[in-house]
């Protein structure tokens, strides 16, 4: 639900996202092919604000609160998977100009190109050097390398001879201070560009650096959220876009679609509306726990006595439910279409791919399960990540 202030937000978005769909329809059977978007699809998401959806106002972002940018993320990816992916990913990390002190974020993001490219696949190292760090490591799954203007980099503090003294950082490294490695090479997300980045002794200043459970340097909740449940919010609801998304390239096309051998068109087949029923009612309600679940933490964060513990692990449950849910949603649909569903020509192949890829991301691991029952259970969960 949006209110308020971050309501017109929210709607404007979706609004701009409708006035470059032409675009992106066109482009769409692209993404595949080439492996990243074209110029043209991301200068438009970028000129339309959507990499800087949860960058502070301050900084000429819209600072979105954290249910209005799901909505946002799940409209595009309901949509496309590629397009909701980047999204996410792109307007989730803007959310490091809350991080960062003032001047260094307005160096990062101070035009509207501007897009920050993550990964959290793998832990670098920075060395401390004067006013700064020295940053080595290689880091996988950097969405939207092709297009990024900057790239954070996990990192632990080495405070030498190859000793890290257990402080996790990001460092926020410039285009010219990394070198791409082209290996994206998948069946499903794979318009995403996800690359890895390398730096050999690439030197940071220190204002570009922050922990990786940081001191925010802006107001408001989304820049207090736990670290992991960060990173995992940024895409953990693309898979229920996708979901969605299937739902409704069914529906659009199911008036007038007969299988094979049968002679009622599938909207009028009482199996497939109850089955379309099912997966209505699925997605809502596994959207529904996950907004509930991060309204949870939100709250658990700004009240400093609660379980934060538990906030967060209810969070990441939500987040592999939703993704358990959405594939499954994603194949009934593709078994109700039938053979249609094969066609690269038609919207509902790529989805399935698409779905399986993301819901094989961390962010949504089935470990999770286990994490959470453990809890349940009083067992020890002193090594977990969640």
């Amino acid at each position: 639900m949006l209110d308020g202030q971050s309501a017109s937000t929210a709607a404007k978005m979706i609004e701009r996202f409708e006035q470059i769909r032409p675009l992106l329809a066109e482009q769409s059977g692209r993404f595949d092919a080439d492996r990243r978007l074209s110029d043209e699809v991301f200068g438009a998401l970028s000129e339309a604000g959507f990499f800087r959806l949860l960058l502070p106002a301050q900084l000429g972002g819209c600072g979105l609160p954290p249910l209005d940018f799901m909505t946002v993320v799940e409209h595009a990816a309901a949509f496309d998977g590629t397009i909701g992916w980047l999204v996410g990913n792109g307007g989730g990390m803007s959310r490091a100009g809350g991080y960062l002190p003032l001047e260094a974020a307005r160096q990062v993001f101070g035009k509207p190109p501007a897009f920050v490219a993550s990964s959290t696949g793998a832990i670098g190292k920075a060395v401390p050097a004067r006013s700064g760090y020295h940053i080595t490591g290689r880091w996988p799954f950097a969405s939207g390398a092709p297009h990024a203007t900057s790239f954070a980099a996990l990192c632990e503090v080495d405070e030498g001879e190859g000793q890290g003294n257990g402080r996790i950082v990001l460092a926020f490294l410039p285009r010219q201070a990394v070198n791409l490695v082209d290996n994206w090479h998948v069946s499903g997300m794979r318009g995403t560009g996800s690359w890895d980045f390398v730096a050999d002794n690439a030197f940071v200043p220190a204002e570009f650096l922050c922990d990786f459970q940081p001191k925010p340097t802006q107001a408001g909740v989304v820049y207090r959220l736990p670290g992991i449940s960060a990173f995992v919010w940024t895409v953990a609801t693309v898979p229920l876009g996708i979901a969605k998304g299937a739902i409704d390239a069914l529906i659009s096309v199911s008036s007038g679609h007969r299988r094979l051998g049968i002679t009622v068109p599938i909207a009028e087949r009482e199996l497939v509306q109850a089955e379309i029923g099912r997966c209505l009612a699925k997605c809502r309600a596994a959207g529904a726990y996950m907004r509930s679940a991060m309204s949870d933490l939100c709250a658990s964060v700004e009240n400093e006595g609660s379980d934060l513990v538990a906030a967060r692990i209810n969070y990441r449950l939500a987040c592999s439910h939703a993704a358990e849910v959405a594939v499954g949603v994603v194949l009934r649909v593709n078994d109700l279409i039938g053979a249609r569903a094969l066609a690269e020509s038609q919207p509902f192949e790529r989805r399935e791919r698409d779905v399986r890829a993301a819901a094989k991301h961390i962010a949504m691991s089935a470990e999770q399960f286990v994490i959470g029952g453990r809890y349940a259970l009083g067992g020890d969960i002193s090594g977990a990540s969640f």
